[in-house]
């Protein structure tokens, strides 16, 4: 994923935590907030409880598979994905089906 299409600094996390909305299912947390841009930008989130760092950074390669698949139907917002407990045991079927249902209930995934 190239650096234009991230989340990277403290600041813009922070923003989009505290002036996003945010929406759930039982395996991702969505936080979004509309910014005008050309492209969506995304961070994502993995805590130590999943795992070891191999694991962790296999959750996140996964995810941005994922969006990356799905990046022509995104909308063009900043979000931030949270990885729930449960993620790490998923494939990548799972983690495509559930990552594109958290996405539309957020409203940022249009099919």
């Amino acid at each position: 994923m190239k650096k234009t299409y991230r989340v990277k600094k403290n600041l813009d996390f922070q923003a989009i935590f505290r002036r996003g909305k945010s929406v759930a299912n039982r395996k991702f947390v969505v936080y979004s907030l509309e910014r005008p841009q050309k492209h969506f930008r995304v961070g994502l989130s993995v805590s130590k409880k999943l795992g070891n760092a191999v694991t962790r950074n296999r959750i996140k390669r996964k995810m941005r598979h994922v969006l990356m698949e799905l990046a022509p139907h995104l909308s063009n917002d900043d979000f931030v994905i949270i990885a729930r407990k449960g993620v790490e045991d998923m494939d990548y079927r799972a983690v495509r089906q559930n990552l594109k249902h958290v996405l539309s209930l957020a409203g940022l995934y249009q099919d």
